[in-house]
């Protein structure tokens, strides 16, 4: 299923790339669940950067992120095992917007050391009472005499925390009411005044934690560029990285249409196999269609990034809600031919199963997909 690797979104690197990145994780990836997360999430990042993958999380010398190569690498992780995938993505997702908006300080402060595995970087942006309404956000950095900002607050979700090294977290700053009055900043998780020790356990096992910020105080260096520009930064950030969602999701889909055609093939039914069976023909042929317009999406919207030089929200929209929604269906399918064994512990289908769901929640749910969709194509018709 390599055949997508000739399209013309992509260049001879990219399919460099990919052989290189393919004998990597079959070298080093297995498909067991790790005892402890936490220290097989900190081994991967490690491995990672020593295997020269994290340096395309953060910007090359002429300051680009290449999309379609983050995308390549994240369905290419998350075929072979979902926890590398999810350690890829939060050091890019977690130090992208220091890439973006950063000063030469600060970036030269991490990311360096986020390209080497060596600093595990983090995104704060969810909180209890708002998750997809970022302009609902109340954790407050409120400015100090002294120039400095003294911040509190909770997050919640936070992907990596409780081993991360450092948070990119928003807050209310007051410029103006809503989405524009927050800002943006880099916290070391050894500041005093954060707790991030309270844990949250979810289906498929990752590192999450609630952040709790109680009057810690951050210097003015710790603004990450523009105060009162927090919302562009976050959701620049996100359209970065969105679409490398929509990726993922079709490293899973891939993964299980692969099971399912050996199951199919392997399972005696009557006189034949269970791929025999119309019925199997016909979902196999579901799921086929599936992933090829999933990886036409995906790579489609990092193309436009990429090549065209345009911002692709609408694009990366698309892609992100066809991937991950057609995932969960293409997965279904899977655990459905394995029958009882499909829901067994262990089984590569049933990791995929609790693996998949997640992705149709966050960075922006299905639903906010479709309203960023119908937005876009309601402005191209409007008189």
């Amino acid at each position: 299923m390599k055949d997508f690797l000739d399209w013309p979104f992509f260049e001879e690197r990219h399919r460099v790339l990919a052989r290189e990145l393919e004998a990597w994780c079959e070298a080093e990836l297995t498909d067991e669940e790790p005892d402890d997360v936490d220290a097989a999430c900190r081994s991967l990042v490690r491995r990672l950067g020593d295997g020269g993958w994290l340096r395309h999380c953060i910007p090359d010398d002429a300051g680009r992120m290449d999309v379609r190569s983050l995308a390549l690498i994240r369905e290419t992780l998350a075929r072979h095992d979902g926890l590398a995938d999810f350690a890829f993505a939060m050091q890019g997702l977690g130090s992208g917007a220091i890439s973006l908006f950063g000063t030469d300080a600060q970036k030269a402060a991490y990311l360096p050391a986020v390209a080497r595995g060596e600093m595990i970087a983090a995104f704060a942006l969810t909180e209890p009472e708002s998750g997809s309404d970022v302009a609902r956000i109340d954790t407050r950095a409120e400015p100090a005499a002294d120039g400095a900002y003294v911040l509190n607050g909770d997050k919640t979700f936070i992907s990596n925390g409780g081993i991360a090294d450092f948070y990119v977290v928003f807050a209310r700053t007051g410029e103006a009411p809503g989405a524009k009055g927050l800002s943006a900043f880099v916290v070391d998780q050894r500041t005093p005044g954060l707790d991030d020790s309270e844990r949250i356990a979810t289906l498929a096992p990752h590192p999450l934690a609630t952040l709790r910020f109680s009057d810690m105080r951050l210097p003015a260096t710790a603004v990450l560029g523009e105060r009162g520009r927090g919302f562009q930064q976050a959701m620049a950030t996100l359209d970065v990285f969105r679409t490398t969602v929509g990726a993922a999701a079709l490293g899973f889909a891939k993964r299980a249409l692969e099971e399912a055609t050996h199951r199919a093939l392997a399972r005696p039914l009557g006189g034949g196999t269970l791929a025999d069976n119309p019925v199997t023909q016909s979902k196999l042929a579901e799921m086929v269609l599936d992933v090829e317009t999933s990886a036409l999406l995906v790579y489609r919207a990092a193309w436009l990034r990429d090549v065209m030089g345009r911002r692709n929200s609408r694009e990366a929209a698309l892609a992100k809600l066809h991937a991950t929604d057609s995932a969960q269906s293409v997965i279904d399918k899977a655990v459905q031919m394995f029958g009882g064994l499909g829901v067994t512990k262990g089984v590569v289908v049933e990791r995929l199963y609790r693996e998949i769901r997640a992705l149709r929640i966050y960075e922006g749910a299905s639903e906010v997909q479709k309203i960023i969709i119908a937005r876009h194509h309601l402005a191209e018709h409007r008189p």
